[in-house]
């Protein structure tokens, strides 16, 4: 017999009213909410539970945010990874998204928009804010054949 598949997901911030709240919404989708509030309970979280998402808040990874990612997908094989953050400059949701996120959503936005993200990624699509699409595209390449 096969043991039963549990999906988990990890929610790192150190914003307790944060957690809270996300905690509440992700518990229609996951058989488990996992919260923890610092870099090295989310580093143990995920080598122990090997989750199917982390949300994770972006001030919560200590310096170079790529090698918190990539450190996280290594312990991780096939994790799904939304990162949260208070700063709504397309430059970090670009840098997220490059760093290798699958998803980004900004804290004011939560309660309307993690759940869309969540379904975004597990669906193996990557989410952005609606309002930051254009702008963190990266500029169309002009078509030859339409030059005048």
């Amino acid at each position: 017999m096969k043991p039963e598949v549990v999906s988990c997901v990890l929610l790192a911030d150190r914003h307790h009213g944060v957690t809270e709240g996300a905690r509440g919404m992700l518990e229609a989708t996951f058989d488990a909410v996992v919260m923890v509030a610092d870099e090295d309970s989310l580093v143990e979280s995920a080598k122990r539970l090997q989750p199917t998402m982390a949300v994770v808040d972006v001030s919560l990874l200590a310096g170079d945010s790529l090698r918190w990612l990539k450190w996280l997908r290594a312990l991780c094989p096939g994790l799904k990874l939304i990162l949260l953050s208070v700063h709504d400059e397309p430059s970090v949701c670009r840098a997220a998204m490059a760093a290798g996120a699958d998803g980004f959503v900004l804290k004011r936005a939560i309660a309307t928009q993690l759940l869309d993200a969540v379904d975004e990624v597990l669906a193996g699509r990557s989410y952005v804010p609606p309002g930051m699409v254009q702008e963190i595209s990266p500029p169309k390449k002009p078509d030859p054949e339409n030059q005048p």
